[in-house]
Parts: C-alpha cells; sequence; structure tokens
C-alpha cells in the first residue's frame, strides 16, 4: 500500500471535505425544494442582480460606443420595408393608373406594367422574408454579456473586458459543471424511478408514485438550466382526456410543461440514452410511442391518439402542432391532425425572455449537443407559460378552421406574431400550391375583367 505524505493527506481532507459540502449544499438547496416543489426565491434573487448588471453594462457600453464612434449592434432589418395591407387588385390597378392615361376600364386583359408587381413583391420577400428570419436568434436591443449581439464588447472599455470575463468563468467554470451535475441526477433519478414504478401493479398508488417521480426528476431538471418559470392561470391546466398544444420554440418546452403538470408523451421511438429513458417512462406511464414505420401513417397515428383520448382515466396528451421549432417571436401554421380526433384542446402560451439566454434551438445550425451546452452555459432560462381555457371544435368548424383559432389565442395571448406559413418552410421549398394561388388571384382579375367587357 501507499502512504500519503502529510500534504497529500491534507489535500484528500480538503477535497473530500468540500464535495461532502457541495453534495450537501445540492442536496439541500436544489433537489430537496425540487422534490416538494417549492423554492427558496434564489433564482429570482439572482435573475434581479443579472439585471443590475446588465442595465450597468448597456450604458457603460453605449457612452464608451459613443466616444470612440463604434457601431455597437449587429443591423437588424426589421421595418425596413413599409408595406400596406392593399390587395393583388388594388396595387396592379395603382401600377396601370400611375404608368397610363387610358382610363382604367379600357385597359388591355395584360399589361407589360403588372410585371412590376410580382418584381417589387419578390425583392421585399428577399429583403425583408417574414418566414426565414422566425428560424435565427432573435435580435436584443441590450447587451447580455454574452458575444452574439455585439461586435466590438471587448474593446469598447477595460472594465466591461473584465466584467465579460469574469462572466465567462462563472458560466464555464462554475454553472456549467453545477448544472450538468443536475442534469445527470435528474435524468438518472428518472430512469431509476420510473423502472422501479413500473413494476408495481397497475392502481391508484402506482399512480401517485409515477406522478411524483416524474415531477421531481423534471424539477431537477429545470434547476439545471436555472429556468426561472411564472406559471399563469393554473386554474386551466390541462386535464385528463386533453390534448395540450402550445407554441414550439426548444426541446426544453417539454421539461419547462411538465414540470408543473403531468402529462403523456408523444414521439417517436429513439436510440441510444433517448431510448432508454423512453423505454424506462413508458413503464411508469402510459405515453405514445411510434415506431419510425409508424410516424408517416396518418390513419394509425391518429387512431392511437384517438383511443388514448377516449379514455377519460388516462393522462392529457402533450403536443407541439407547428412540427418544429420557431425563435419565440411569432407562431406558424398548427398541422390539423391533432385537432381532427374531437378532443378538448388546452392551448398553453410560452414566451421566453431573450436577455438571459437564447433557447430557440436553431437545428439547422446546431446539433443536440451543441444546443445543450449553448443553454448550459447561458445565464439563465426566464420564462412566462399562460394556461388558456379549454377550447372545442364547433359544429361549423373544419379540424384547420380549429387549428387557426387555437394559434390565434396562443399567439395573442403570448405577444407573438401569428403566421399562416408551414414551418417545414425552414427545410423545405414552397409548395407549389402558394405560387398557384398567387397565378389564380391574377387569373381572376384578368378574366373578371374580360367577364365585365363582355356584359357591356
Amino acid at each position: 500500500m501507499f502512504l500519503l505524505l502529510p500534504f497529500d493527506s491534507l489535500i484528500v481532507s480538503l477535497l473530500g471535505i468540500s464535495l461532502t459540502v457541495l453534495f450537501t449544499l445540492l442536496l439541500v438547496f436544489i433537489i430537496a425544494p425540487a422534490i416538494f416543489g417549492v423554492s427558496f426565491g434564489i433564482r429570482k434573487l439572482y435573475m434581479k442582480t443579472l439585471l443590475k448588471i446588465f442595465a450597468w453594462a448597456t450604458l457603460r457600453m453605449e457612452r464608451g460606443a459613443k466616444e470612440k464612434n463604434h457601431q455597437l449592434y449587429k443591423p437588424y432589418t426589421n421595418g425596413i420595408i413599409a408595406k400596406d395591407p392593399t390587395s393583388l387588385e388594388e396595387e396592379i390597378k395603382e401600377i396601370r393608373r400611375s404608368g397610363s392615361s387610358k382610363a382604367l376600364d379600357n385597359t388591355r386583359e395584360f399589361e407589360l406594367s403588372d410585371i412590376f408587381y410580382f418584381c417589387r413583391k419578390g425583392m421585399e420577400t428577399i429583403m425583408d422574408d417574414e418566414v426565414t428570419k422566425r428560424f435565427s436568434a432573435e435580435e436584443l436591443e441590450s447587451w447580455n454579456l454574452l458575444s452574439r449581439t455585439n461586435y466590438n464588447f471587448q474593446y469598447i472599455s477595460l472594465r466591461l473586458t473584465v466584467l465579460w470575463g469574469l462572466g465567462v468563468l462563472i458560466r464555464y467554470c462554475f454553472l456549467l459543471p453545477l448544472r450538468i451535475a443536475l442534469a445527470f441526477t435528474g435524468i438518472s433519478l428518472l430512469v431509476v424511478g420510473t423502472t422501479v414504478v413500473g413494476y408495481l401493479p397497475n392502481g391508484r398508488f402506482k399512480e401517485f408514485l409515477s406522478k411524483h417521480v416524474h415531477l421531481m426528476c423534471y424539477r431537477i431538471c429545470v434547476r439545471a438550466l436555472t429556468a426561472i418559470i411564472t406559471y399563469h392561470d393554473r386554474k386551466n391546466r390541462p386535464r385528463n382526456g386533453g390534448i395540450c398544444v402550445a407554441n414550439h420554440t426548444s426541446p426544453i418546452d417539454v421539461i419547462i410543461l411538465a414540470s408543473d403538470g403531468y402529462y403523456a408523451m408523444v414521439g417517436q421511438v429513439h436510440g441510444g440514452l433517448m431510448g432508454v429513458i423512453q423505454r424506462a417512462m413508458v413503464k411508469a406511464c402510459p405515453h405514445v410511442w411510434f415506431e419510425r414505420s409508424e410516424v408517416k401513417d396518418r390513419h394509425l397515428v391518429a387512431k392511437r391518439l384517438t383511443e388514448h383520448v377516449q379514455d377519460k382515466s388516462k393522462l392529457p396528451i402533450l403536443i407541439f402542432p407547428e412540427g418544429t421549432c420557431i425563435n419565440n417571436t411569432s407562431v406558424m401554421m398548427f398541422k390539423k391532425g391533432s385537432f381532427e380526433i374531437g378532443a378538448t384542446v388546452y392551448p398553453v402560451a410560452i414566451k421566453y425572455d431573450p436577455q438571459f439566454g437564447d433557447a430557440f434551438w436553431n437545428s439547422s445550425k446546431y446539433g443536440m449537443v451543441t444546443y445543450l451546452l449553448r443553454m448550459m452555459t447561458s445565464w439563465a432560462i426566464v420564462c412566462s407559460v399562460w394556461y388558456l381555457p379549454p377550447m372545442t371544435r364547433e359544429a361549423e368548424e373544419d379540424a384547420v378552421q380549429f387549428a387557426n383559432r387555437v394559434k390565434s389565442a396562443i399567439a395573442r395571448q403570448g405577444g407573438l406574431v401569428d403566421l399562416l406559413w408551414d414551418g417545414g418552410l425552414k427545410r423545405e421549398k414552397v409548395k407549389d400550391t402558394f405560387k398557384e394561388e398567387q397565378q389564380k388571384l391574377y387569373s381572376k382579375m384578368i378574366a373578371g375583367n374580360h367577364e365585365d367587357r363582355s356584359r357591356s
């Protein structure tokens, strides 16, 4: 056996004491509150402190940039094109009126000047595309001591440079290890806890344990992101036999909602670590997992979801009908599948505060590991969640109209832009039907003019 020198023994003892103190602090201030669903207010105090630091840093930076005549923020293109809500027919008539002295009624069926309308629309779309910019990070009006919103922050002031460097040390050397440890604890407890609960006989005791194991583990994972969440109108929380639908910004949307409620998840079966978690969770709770070959079978998916919601003893299903992550400035088209099965829909609006960290997952730019690293090295994840009153499909509505009504309610409550575009445009080309729609409008205008002259 090796004998330790007195100095080595001292180092080992100090290391053991440090680890014991750290584990005790984690247990007392993070894990135990997560188990009982309480908070000591440490995260809110941390958020208020950050806000004061951000305000000071922004003022100091703006003053320094003004003195040195530096460009401060990245150019932002929102609002550079003024668009009036006019129809295709009105705009083309205006172009014809300004370019010709003839009366409009005597114009030909087609005029060469009509081309300028479509050219201008194309240029506007290229310069200020309202769809593409929904898949990039939201711009900030002030600096949050992270690097993406500013060009020259480290060169403006020595004090700002020192402050930024101190922030890097805190985020990477203290917060990151702490958050990784908490995430590992939460995921491990989720796998072990749900596996053990899965062996119990079905009944109220199993449901009780399953619910609290899920809530405890998700709350630990929330603390792994230093997430500060404000829930509104909890009386409207989803109930059994319903469907919870929410706008989608990030994979952590699931954790945000599941730390305050008990849901049945819907998704594709995965391999690796995610597969281990899915297999453990389904033992304790009736989640709805689909094989890869089943996902594209819309009828099978609808059948499984219908069977689930018809059983009023089963948990509400959690679904993100946009089908992809949007940067939390807007809500895009909801897929109609979850609105066809006739269940009560519980809308939920989620709005993140980007000044503490960008929660948006740009899957075209970052892989999951890189994204999680960015989340765990941000200052915090701050968001508000609104539970809206339950909604049901009206007699005269089809699934698309119902989906649009729910989407509009979510957008209105979350202060988001309500867009009709499909989020699938993130990876796909514009469908021919959208082009044909504009062609039909122009054709109808021409044909209408021809019919009017024929009657006269």
